[in-house]
């Protein structure tokens, strides 16, 4: 594809829009449920209504609290909601973030500068997390020049907290746990953390950008659901994501601390600019009005009730995938998922090229690696589709190749090469080299 250069004469309303929705026409149909990730669907009544609530404050601008007050409230509200949802109290404090990345990075950032204050010997800061934790841990300690030390979980794929207690050096300022961690959908023992922390003085994070906006209705469903939030003694912050099983659009999410002074080591401030005294609580500068207004919106329409019934939906769904997996003698289901999340593989068949081959089918599930699985986040949309889904996983699996076999489309030749690599900085490179090519314009 050669240079695009800006259009000399501008295009008709009707032949953007005619273009807009031409593009879409490869994209996978996650309104129909073909989709486990990355679009979170509450139905139709939902979407419209975040559509409207976002279109109402698209161009607010949320970098001045000054001029957009209303900015200010409902970020304030929304926030408030997540902390009650999260075993907070009055003391809890937090702040509004585009997305999970943004999350850690904050809570790591604050870590850090919370260690500078407290532990100022320690110049070469250290973090240890599971293997199962998001990769936004990896590219927080990268940016932030942190030491990530990475254990191994234990055989039901949860934290394994003997390998984090044998991984912490006198250079170590925080542990990271999850609920529920991506790849499987597991609940780490945070308790187990948590006592971990307390008893060497470090800060814990607990990532539940996933589960955030899950657990607590699942819980009130009578859901046996780990302790993993402020409730539990030596958590000091937390992430959780709005826009997944809260069901906004991206990107919105929360970073959560136990009290104001953990806080304050988020923010930044620069007082000698020209321009005045500039401070922000998070990484961005300016911030979509639109998103914040989405999530008020979405959690007050919902409510309470809303949300239980949309979790066990979900939940449902889940366990009817789970067991309809588990009887098909050639998958089965990785551990012994908390919530909406799971995983399934294979030691018969080959697990990347079954992907591809329900890809034929429409239907898109992300593969993973160490070991080779298939992804599965499910929404409450699911539970009309898992028959479905199901009928066409028995149809195909017995068709596909042995576990042995390079018999691949080109997709899962890609994640299968990726995943056997026994160098990962091999890994790392195509992975590099792929991204830089595919947002080339020429």
């Amino acid at each position: 594809m050669g240079q695009i250069s800006l259009p000399k004469k501008g295009m008709t309303r009707e032949d953007v829009f005619n273009s807009l929705t031409s593009f879409k026409s490869d994209d996978v149909k996650w309104h129909e449920g073909q989709l486990f990730g990355l679009v979170y669907e509450a139905g139709p009544e939902v979407e419209e209504l975040v559509k409207e609530a976002s279109a109402l404050f698209l161009i607010e601008n949320g970098l001045s609290p000054m001029a957009f007050p209303s900015l200010v409230k409902m970020e304030t509200d929304v926030v408030s909601i997540v902390i009650s949802l999260s075993g907070g109290d009055d003391e809890t404090v937090g702040s509004f973030t585009s997305g999970g990345t943004e999350s850690i990075f904050m809570a790591l950032k604050a870590a850090r500068d919370w260690a500078r204050h407290t532990y100022p010997r320690i110049k070469e800061p250290e973090m240890v997390v599971p293997v199962t934790a998001h990769p936004a841990w990896n590219k927080a300690a990268h940016y932030l020049g942190v030491k990530i030390n990475m254990t191994a979980v234990k055989d039901d794929l949860r934290a394994d907290v003997a390998a984090m207690k044998n991984a912490i050096t006198k250079n170590t300022i925080i542990l990271g746990g999850t609920a529920v961690t991506y790849p499987h959908g597991m609940v780490d023992p945070i308790e187990e953390i948590a006592a971990l922390a307390e008893k060497k003085n470090l800060w814990l994070h607990v990532d539940a950008c996933l589960g955030g906006l899950m657990l607590p209705f699942l819980k009130r469903l009578g859901n046996e659901i780990p302790p993993y939030d402020f409730s539990v003694p030596g958590v000091t912050s937390m992430s959780a994501d709005i826009h997944k099983y809260a069901y906004t659009p991206k990107g919105v999410s929360t970073v959560m601390y136990r009290n104001r002074d953990f806080r304050k080591f988020q923010i930044f401030a620069y007082a000698d600019w020209s321009g005045g005294v500039y401070a922000t609580p998070c990484l961005a500068g300016a911030r979509p009005g639109g998103n914040m207004a989405a999530a008020w919106a979405v959690l007050h329409y919902l409510g309470e009730e809303g949300f239980m019934a949309l979790a066990q939906k979900a939940r449902a769904a889940t366990e009817k995938l789970i067991k309809g997996i588990n009887a098909m003698p050639q998958l089965y289901v990785l551990g012994d998922p908390d919530a909406t999340v799971f995983a399934f593989g294979s030691d018969e068949i080959n697990i990347y090229e079954l992907s591809a081959r329900m890809a034929e089918r429409g239907w898109h599930i992300e593969a993973q690696q160490l070991p080779p699985s298939l992804h599965m986040t499910v929404s409450p949309v699911h539970l009309s589709i898992a028959d479905k889904f199901l009928d066409d996983l028995r149809r195909i699996t017995p068709e596909v190749p042995p576990a042995d076999s390079q018999d691949l489309s080109e997709q899962a030749a890609m994640y299968a090469m990726l995943g056997t690599m026994p160098d990962r900085s091999m890994a790392r490179e195509f992975a590099v080299e792929y991204i830089n090519n595919l947002y080339r314009v020429s």
